[in-house]
């Protein structure tokens, strides 16, 4: 079984050109935490999804990939 990408927030983070740093002191995380997210080897629960995605001014959404493709939906 391959490993999924489950969330985009390294994506969304350089879009946004911030820091994994700057979110961890945003969402009150360490940055080791942060660092676990963006290489999708833990998952950040939905309310600190919700807190991550208010601190980069992003729809909850853009931080998740798609669980179905165009063909599923």
């Amino acid at each position: 079984m391959t490993k999924r990408s489950i969330n985009r927030i390294r994506v969304v983070l350089a879009e946004k050109d911030r820091a994994n740093k700057w979110l961890a002191k945003q969402v009150k995380v360490t940055p080791v935490t942060v660092s676990k997210w963006c290489s999708n080897t833990r998952q950040p629960s939905l309310e600190t999804l919700v807190k991550i995605a208010n601190a980069l001014g992003v729809d909850i959404r853009d931080l998740l990939n798609p669980t179905l493709s165009g063909n599923e939906k």
